[in-house]
């Protein structure tokens, strides 16, 4: 407790600490008491007597106040109190004294009085003040034996004495322990034959120090007692309790049938673990319980273990001094309940008689006889108990006392149990004849046949079972991603074959069946069947195959079919087609392509499916041309021109003609139905050629047909034949030439290509014959090439020509009867162009980007040539498509420089090279430098990189090459290496990483300091060598990270420092083991900073570790407590420096004087994280500084010494109290501000809002209240710890497990482990399963035999859990039974047996599946907000529920973290935006709940700008709900470019899955496939990498109110929901939306512009602004700050090895299956351009798809405009944290505590702790607090003890002291506690 140093005196009153009252001043109308008397009880306690008042009063009212002045005290007493012991008053001081009688609202008047001890003494007798202080007459011998009460009763009893040898008691107080077991044995006649008596001692664990029949004299045992060793340890009642049950009271000890059985236990402090449960199997079994409790023991735990009534079997005495004040009551006590016993054992036995020869028979699975030989005498009943060995309810039989049989019914199978007959007489019963039995396994059903199997049917039948009360059929799809679908069908006992319908096609299931016994069901039989598939048809037919159409025919499927849906694939890929059609069995085909082959797949389609294809091919004809084209009536300027049409669907034909010499073309379009058409306007006497195409409906063309036709000449002309003739006369003769060819050009260039086109002149040609060769060429030395064309053709592409070249090209007519003139031409090829204008951009560690300007002329790509400029490499290539001019260039070098050459690829070669420079970025440190370079140590820093995640250190040995490395967060700029070779030359390299990047590595050379060289000295002896001081033996289980935080400053001194040193040498000598599977040890020393002298992971062991604490050098400065502490938390015990996880973290700080900053808000922030400090004090420190310091209780944690000579009397109890602290099972943590002895497991399995974001599948959001977190799991998180990092040394005996949780829509009905501990092959040792569709609850372990044990609760309350709200589920698990506690009422209790521990080597996870099988299975959905394991099992009694809504009491629950007040003063400042919240998770639609009381209508609000909507948020706390309005759809985002496109066949059949191939090159983009069905929802995905800030887009405009979905099932009521207004839930809904839009917004923003973005944890509701802190003094220049913003995203590094197999993911519906065989694989290609794109028509809107899995989480948005004034709401106002504390307490709560009488100590009120917490505090390894004397300088306060009217000054002690602590610790969290006249008390 507290209390303020006023002038020279303060009082310690124990009891201020429990309550204080204040009552009226009224006074008269109480009579004051009178007869006020004062004795001296020891030399600073006094004892206060007085005469009760006559009449009605209330209590007592006891003022004590020092004459010099000072604080004026008071203690309540009740109005039975007439004595009380005032204690820690100073001889020499005066004190004032009144005492005044009090009702409820008057007071009497004062009896007053003044004392002094002096005064005193001095009054007493002469003779008597001669005697020496009789408390140290006692310590010193014991009382004479004709001074105490002697049993002299003839009854024999066997005594047990359980003595507490734990730490607490210490060496000197256990003495006076032996000295009242000496009194106590003196006091009985001890022998063999006579009362035996046998003592246990306990502390951790139990031992035996005598049995029973170990001596057989009073003597021997005295002797034994003289010589009791002292054992140490903790406090472990219950544990032994147990054990001597167990160990002494049996045969084999000495125990005795039909004598008296006591046991006495003395204990000076509070259980660690449970006692009730073994204390009632104590007193079930005969024995009788006396429990003494001195100092610190718990009155209410002494009722609980003592036999009752507790007034004659409870005694407590304040001080071990006091203990022979209840050596007498208590042997009067055990000598009459001796005696009394002895007549009832004496009466009961007299005629009893036990039954005999336990015989079973007729035993099957649900029963068996039970047979007995008759006991002798009169029996009028048997009772028959029977109950299962695993545990269980006992029930039991009776029968009449003439029969010697029973017939026990309804077991369970397969089941042991114990059976115990009694035979009943009139007056008593007999011992009981026991025996066992096992009950047969439940008959099972036999033959088991599947039949009649179809595609979604089969039939089941089997073999009944006779006594079956039904049976269950369970069948599921054992296709991979179904098995979950299992469905469960119960029948009666007369059914034993039915139908199981609806199943899928073509699948295999698994048929189980069980025959069913009340509730019980028998082994299963098992067996498997596939469905049919799906029929497919059959005979396909083609008929009419034309040139666009074909007939389909096939043989119908079956009568069941709804349709066929029929695909058409041309063969060659470009086209796919398909059409559903209905129950038809013939289909034609049309607007197919001629001369094309067809491949056809019809399915047939049920409502189950489709069927597997048909498939058949054809190939259509070609377009038919018009026959017996003819021409008549001719005349002379026409002529009729016919055919015969060859088709019906010809929608036109083109009639073309031309005259054969030379002109002008005609045509015309003739209707499809015509077959002659006559052509005029002709010239007479002229050829020509007529030509004729069909033109068919679908647009398809026929071939040309031609002939030739003339008109007749004129009526007057005669047709002449002309002649050439040949005449002989000697006149020369002209020839005529034919020129056929006319304007020849040559164009379109190209690098390999010309074209060439003409006129032709003369139709008469009938072929060209075209040459070409270079112009420089030589016909003698070059081949011409020459082409051939037809007469009609006039154009032709020569190549492959030669690239920048000159052709002559020549074209020459032939005509039947010869060849023509030729016409030639020039013509020249384009040059190879390059590429111009290299560009670099994009530079980033690992890539860059390089673009290009394309050349002039067409290319077929380009290659990009690169390779390291001043770094050995190779030179690599790449291609890329012609319509591609840039790339980025991935996984280069950092920081180096690249030539870069791209050149052009055409069908020739390449072109010229386009040449360029291009540098990466440097990914490296700057500024590395050593420093703190000694013997054997050294230290680097660096210059921060701005973009790294991590640097890797490697540190080389330039002798021996030896290396180490460590790896460190991209923050860290310095980092130290130990335990290196002195004057031995280092390399230290940096290598910078980003993500999986990994930069140069940047490196100095640094060379540690030699050896000192020694003065060459004269010959000496040499010293002997040092020894290791040998561990201790409570050090022996230590294991902890253990630093020491040494202050170095001025005022120490290089002499102290000195003492300093070899304190640290002796206590860390007392350690053993040291290193990674010990005790590390790392020493901080401090002045104005802190200097690492070595880390955790320095030394290996004790000499190493020794020898560097030898070498530390004194520092020096002033005196920084504060961050020297701050740097062990963010140096020290970090996993770099090798922290170790589950593992107790110690802290001890020696410093000599006041820290000159602030220590207490570090100190307290890392004791709530789960640090234990010590804090050490010498000379000038500040003794309430050091108590800031220290953890709870002071008396264990904080030490003071005079000086630095004075460390060798703490060091011993420093040493006990930290290796205690080491070497705990259960580590002290802080919850709600109190210590307990637990697990938070919450934090060890990272779900804390700091940590959460790493683990996956896991994300945050609001709890039961907004200001509490919850963690939902999603779907397969399967978040685990190892074992060994959470409890390394198992788990506690007794202990429970809390769990604040939900069920969601989405959890599984299958059971699954909340949570359970596997070992290393994956099997449950212990857990807590709930079966969401069976509505249960289970808990398992393995007992300490080893064997497998389960208790299954279940029921109403058991079901509530499972119906989606918060539930708080307390599991209690003792030595015996099991008990479950929901939202803080007891559900269920069930026996188990003791457990066994658990091995370390495996894991503990979180909502595994229980079909799960190995470690990367299922786990199923739910969320968590708290999580503890409390090494106690009364804790669940203690909790209040205060998280829940519907369960909270104000009033007596603490208030809400961060409450707040609505008044206009308490408003703060306004706080920064918090960062937008992740998109929540849809939830399934509930179960309906019952309809509220309506609520009053909330005030109308302005209707607000509808906003676009947002992703559905998460889950909030029970409240109003409102309608919002649907948002608009959003635009539909543009069509990307079409790639070329892929050879695509009907899709093939399913095959069987293939193994895991290497990744192939991307390929070419195939094209769009037609729509599949819509899939099943994906699991979960885990939540991704935040994006940056996105713009906010523009408003949508408001879309229409959907209609309202139906009804839901009734669901059971809910939870009481939290209270809110209209007004709040609006405000919180559309901040919750805002914040998710901007939160997307920036997801897709990050996508687009590829802008890599910091890692952001975001909170879905933002907490409120903290209270502004005390402005504090300008600090030093600041180290160097935190990295900048990430830059460009990295590339992918290199290829890794395949990495583990994936979680399965959920499987789709089958898709559609192919048509034909599959192709063997064919070689990656090149990446090949992209397609050229073009914008379709909008296709039908399509089906909505299915919910996609949960976005990436975004990053913080800007910062929104001002909102309008919020709403102040206690409730929701409140930030995160936990709140703690318990109600106020009752009058029985109101106990009486004696302190120590010279304990110095201040205390600010935040430190008071909870002294009912104190088995919690202190469980495993740590032992209760007790008293250290240390020097007083000041004057003490005086306390209080009241003494019990009946007894001479009983001292009364109990732990009450905590309800008021709890109080005082909670309201000081938000206001300073204030004493009477205004001031703090640390003022």
């Amino acid at each position: 407790m507290l209390c303020r140093y006023e002038i020279q005196s303060c009082f310690l009153l124990a009891f201020l600490a429990v309550t204080t009252f204040f009552i009226s001043d009224v006074q008269g109308q109480v009579s004051p008491p009178t007869r006020l008397r004062y004795n001296v009880v020891s030399p600073d306690s006094v004892q206060i007597s007085w005469k009760a008042p006559k009449g009605q009063f209330t209590g007592y009212k006891l003022l004590v106040t020092p004459s010099s002045g000072g604080k004026t005290n008071q203690l309540i007493l009740q109005n039975t109190a007439t004595k009380a012991i005032i204690q820690g008053l100073i001889p020499d001081q005066n004190y004032a004294l009144q005492i005044i009688a009090f009702s409820e609202d008057k007071e009497s008047k004062p009896a007053q009085g003044q004392f002094r001890i002096k005064d005193i003494e001095r009054r007493k007798d002469t003779s008597k003040s001669k005697v020496k202080d009789p408390e140290k007459t006692n310590a010193s011998k014991p009382a004479p034996e004709g001074s105490l009460f002697t049993c002299k009763t003839p009854a024999i009893a066997d005594i047990v004495i359980l003595v507490d040898g734990s730490w607490s008691i210490g060496r000197f107080n256990f003495r006076l322990v032996r000295l009242f077991l000496e009194n106590l044995v003196s006091a009985f006649n001890v022998g063999s034959e006579k009362t035996r008596v046998g003592l246990a001692q306990y502390s951790g664990d139990p031992r035996i120090e005598w049995h029973l029949n170990a001596y057989g004299t009073k003597d021997a045992v005295l002797d034994a007692v003289r010589n009791l060793p002292y054992k140490g340890g903790n406090t472990l009642t219950g544990l032994a309790l147990t054990y001597i049950l167990e160990n002494s009271f049996k045969p084999e000890a000495g125990a005795r049938p039909g004598v008296s059985k006591i046991g006495i236990l003395i204990t000076d402090g509070k259980s660690q673990d449970d006692v009730i449960p073994p204390a009632k199997n104590l007193r079930d079994a005969g024995i009788e319980l006396f429990a003494i409790g001195v100092k610190n023991a718990d009155i209410n735990e002494l009722k609980e273990i003592a036999s009752e009534p507790d007034s004659t079997h409870v005694y407590n005495v304040a001080d071990f001094n006091f203990m022979h004040t209840i050596v007498e009551g208590l042997t009067r006590t055990v000598c009459s309940r001796v005696e009394e016993q002895e007549k009832e054992i004496k009466g009961t036995i007299a005629s009893l008689g036990t039954p005999s020869d336990l015989v079973t028979s007729d035993v099957t699975a649900r029963g068996f006889r039970v047979s007995w030989t008759h006991a002798p005498g009169k029996v009028e009943k048997y009772r028959v108990v029977y109950y299962p060995t695993r545990g269980g309810q006992p029930e039991e039989v009776v029968v009449d006392g003439s029969v010697s049989t029973a017939v026990l019914k309804n077991l369970m199978s397969l089941t042991e149990y114990q059976i115990a007959v009694f035979a009943i007489y009139s007056n008593a019963a007999s011992e009981g004849l026991r025996g066992t039995e096992t009950t047969l396994a439940l008959p099972m059903a036999s033959d088991l046949q599947l039949y009649d199997v179809s595609q979604s049917s089969m039939r089941v039948r089997w073999n009944g079972v006779v006594g079956a009360t039904g049976y269950m059929i369970l069948y599921a799809p054992l296709t991979e991603g179904l098995a979950a679908d299992e469905k469960e069908i119960k029948i009666g006992e007369t059914s034993t074959d039915l139908e199981l319908d609806g199943l899928l096609p073509n699948t295999e299931y698994t048929v189980t069946v069980y025959a069913m016994f009340g509730e019980e069901a028998s082994d299963p039989l098992t067996g498997q069947e596939t469905t049919l598939p799906l029929s497919p048809p059959a005979n396909l037919k083609f008929f009419d195959v034309g040139h666009n159409s074909a007939k389909l025919t096939w043989d119908p499927a079956s009568k069941n079919v709804n349709g066929y849906r029929i695909m058409y694939v041309k063969t060659d890929g470009t086209e796919t087609n398909e059409v559903e059609v209905g129950r038809v069995s013939t289909h034609t085909l049309k607007s197919l392509a001629p001369l094309t082959e067809y491949t056809v797949a019809i399915f047939s389609l049920y409502e189950e499916g489709q069927s597997e294809p048909l498939t058949g091919s054809f190939t259509t004809k070609r377009v038919p041309a018009p026959q017996h084209l003819e021409i008549d009536e001719s005349s002379t300027d026409s002529f009729r021109v016919s055919w015969k049409p060859t088709s019906s669907d010809i929608a036109f034909y083109r009639l073309a003609w031309i005259p054969l010499d030379g002109g002008e073309s005609e045509e015309v379009v003739i209707n499809g139905d015509a077959d002659s058409h006559v052509i005029e306007g002709l010239l007479p006497d002229t050829e020509y050629e007529v030509s004729l195409l069909a033109v068919f409906d679908d647009e398809s063309e026929s071939e040309v047909v031609a002939i030739l036709g003339a008109t007749s000449a004129s009526a007057t002309t005669v047709p002449t034949t002309v002649t050439t003739t040949s005449v002989s006369t000697s006149e020369p003769t002209t020839a005529v030439f034919r020129t056929g060819v006319r304007n020849l050009v040559i164009d379109d260039e190209t690098t390999s290509s010309l074209r060439v086109m003409w006129d032709i002149s003369d139709y008469s040609v009938q072929q060209f014959r075209v040459t070409y060769l270079t112009a420089e060429g030589d016909r003698a030395e070059e081949a011409v090439r020459m082409v051939m064309v037809p007469g009609r053709q006039n154009t032709l592409v020569l190549h492959p020509l030669l690239s920048d070249t000159e052709y002559k090209v020549t074209i020459t007519p032939i005509y039947s009867d010869g060849e023509g003139v030729s016409v030639s031409a020039p013509g020249k090829t384009l040059p190879l162009s390059a590429p111009r204008n290299l560009r670099v951009s994009d530079e980033w560690y690992n890539r860059l980007r390089i673009s290009w300007d394309a050349p002039p002329s067409a290319t077929m790509g380009y290659r990009v040539v690169y390779k390291p400029v001043n770094t050995p490499g190779p030179a690599l290539e790449t291609f890329v498509g012609d319509d591609i001019n840039t790339i980025l260039i991935l996984n280069l070098f950092s920081g180096t420089e690249y030539s870069v050459k791209v050149f052009a690829s055409y069908s020739t070669g390449f072109s010229d090279a386009l040449t360029g420079v291009a540098k990466t970025l440097f990914l490296g440190v700057t500024n590395l430098d050593s420093y703190q370079v000694r013997m054997t140590s050294l230290c680097a820093q660096w210059q921060l990189h701005r973009h790294a995640t991590a640097y890797r250190v490697v540190i080389e040995s330039l002798v021996d090459g030896k290396k180490r490395e460590v790896n460190l967060g991209g923050g860290t700029p310095r980092h130290c290496f130990f335990e290196l070779m002195p004057g031995t030359k280092y390399k230290i390299s940096v290598h910078t990483q980003l993500q999986e990047l990994e930069g140069p590595a940047v490196s100095i050379m640094e060379t540690t300091l030699p050896f000192p060289t020694q003065p060459p000295t004269t010959p000496s002896t040499p010293p002997p060598p040092p020894t290791i001081p040998p561990a201790k033996e409570v050090c022996k289980a230590a294991k902890a990270d253990l630093a020491f935080l040494v202050d170095g400053s001025w005022s120490i001194g290089d002499d102290n420092f000195n003492k300093i040193i070899n304190f640290l040498y002796s206590t860390v000598g007392a350690l053993d083991k040291i290193g990674p599977d010990g005790t590390q040890v790392a020493i901080i020393q401090y002045s104005d900073d802190p200097r690492t002298e070595f880390k955790l992971n320095a030394y290996k062991t004790k000499e190493t570790l020794l020898e560097a604490i030898q070498q530390i050098a004194y520092k020096g400065g002033n005196t920084k407590t504060g961050r020297a502490i701050k740097h062990a938390r963010e140096i020290l015990f970090t996993g770099e420096a090798g922290m170790r996880r589950g593992i107790p973290k110690v802290l001890v700080v020696i410093t000599d004087g006041r820290s000159q900053d602030d220590v207490n808000k570090v100190s307290r922030e890392m004791q709530l994280d789960g640090f234990s400090f010590f804090a050490i004090g010498v000379a000038d420190a500040d003794y309430s500084e050091l108590v800031n310091i220290g953890s709870k209780p002071s008396e264990r944690h904080v030490f003071f010494v005079d000086d630095f000579d004075a460390f060798t009397k703490i060091e011993d109890e420093l040493i006990t109290f930290v290796c205690e602290t080491a070497s705990a099972t259960c580590p002290l943590v802080v919850k709600d501000g109190n210590n307990f002895a637990g697990f938070k497991m919450m934090e060890m399995f990272g779900l804390v809002e700091k940590e959460f974001s790493a683990v996956e599948g896991v994300s945050m959001e609001p709890g039961t209240f907004n200001v509490f977190p919850c963690y939902r799991l999603h779907k397969d998180a399967l978040v685990s710890q190892p074992t060994k990092y959470l409890h390394p040394e198992g788990l506690p005996s007794d202990y429970t497990i809390t769990f604040l949780f939900r069920i969601l829509p989405d959890t599984p009905q299958e059971p699954f482990a909340l949570w359970e501990i596997l070992n290393e092959a994956y099997e449950p040792l212990v857990g807590v399963i709930l079966d969401n569709g069976g509505k249960t609850l289970t808990f398992f372990n393995y007992d300490y035999k080893g064997d497998f044990q389960t208790v299954t609760f279940e029921g109403p309350e058991i079901r509530k859990i499972f119906y989606g709200s918060f539930h708080k589920l307390h599991v209690v698990i003792s030595k015996t039974t099991a008990k479950i506690i929901i939202d803080c009422k007891q559900v269920g209790e069930k026996t188990i047996n003791a457990a066994g521990n658990i091995s370390s080597d495996g894991i503990e996870v979180l909502g595994r599946m229980v079909r799960s099988r190995g470690p990367r299975d299922n786990s199923a959905p739910l969320q968590l907000q708290m999580f503890d394991i409390i090494c106690a099992t009364s804790w669940a009694n203690r909790d209040k529920c205060c998280e829940l809504p519907g369960l909270r009491d104000e009033e007596n629950c603490p208030a809400l973290p961060h409450a707040c007040s609505c008044s206009e003063a308490n408003k703060g400042p306004l706080g920064p935006p918090g960062p937008p919240g992740g998109p929540g998770v849809r939830g399934a639609k509930g179960h309906r709940g019952d309809p509220g009381p309506k609520g009053p209508d909330g005030p109308r609000g302005e209707i607000g700008v509808p906003g676009p909507q947002g992703p559905p948020g998460p889950q909030g706390p029970s409240g109003l709900s409102i309608q919002g309005l649907p948002g608009p759809p959003g635009e539909k985002g543009e069509k990307g470019d079409l790639g070329f496109p892929g050879l695509q066949g009907v899709p093939g059949a399913s095959g069987s899955p293939g193994r895991d191939g290497a990744q192939g090159q991307r390929g070419f983009p195939g094209k769009d496939g037609p729509t599949g069905p819509q899939g099943p929802p994906g699991p979960m995905g885990i939540p991704g990498a935040p994006g940056v800030p996105g713009v906010t887009g523009s408003q949508g405009p408001q879309g229409d109110i959907g209609a309202p979905g139906p009804p839901g099932a009734k669901g059971e009521r809910g939870e009481r929901g939290d209270l809110q207004s209209q007004a709040m839930v609006r405000a919180v809904a559309r901040q919750v939306c805002e914040q998710l839009i901007q939160g997307h917004m920036a997801r897709y923003n990050s996508i687009l512009n590829q802008i890599p973005s910091q890692s952001v944890s975001t909170r879905t509701i933002a907490g409120p602004p903290g209270e502004p802190g005390r402005p504090g003094a300008p600090g030093p220049q600041g180290e160097q700050g935190s990295p900048g913003m990430q830059g460009f995203p990295g590339s992918p590094g290199q290829p890794g090895r395949p990495g583990e197999r994936g979680l399965p993911g959920e499987k789709g519906e089958k898709g559609n299956p192919g048509v034909g065989t599959q192709g063997p694989r064919g070689p990656p290609g090149s990446t090949g351009p992209p397609g050229e794109s073009r914008t379709g028509s909008p296709g039908p809107p399509g089906s909505p798809g299915p919910r996609g899995p949960a976005g990436h989480t975004g990053s913080p948005g800007s910062q929104g405009p001002a909102g309008p004034p919020g709403y102040c709401d206690p409730s929701s106002c409140a930030g995160y944290g936990m709140g703690g504390g318990y109600g106020e307490p009752t009058d029985q709560d109101i106990p009486v505590v004696q302190l120590p009488h010279n304990s110095y100590q201040i205390y600010d009120p935040e430190d008071l702790y909870d002294g009912e917490q104190q088995p919690y505090v202190v469980h495993g390894s740590y032992p209760l607090p007790y008293s250290q004397s240390y020097p007083s300088p000041h004057l003490a306060q005086p306390e209080f003890t009241p003494v019990q009217e009946e007894m001479e000054a009983v001292e009364l002690r109990s732990p009450g002291i905590s309800r008021f602590a709890r109080r005082i610790a909670k309201r000081s969290a938000q206001t300073p506690v204030r004493t009477k006249d205004g001031k703090s008390p640390s003022q």
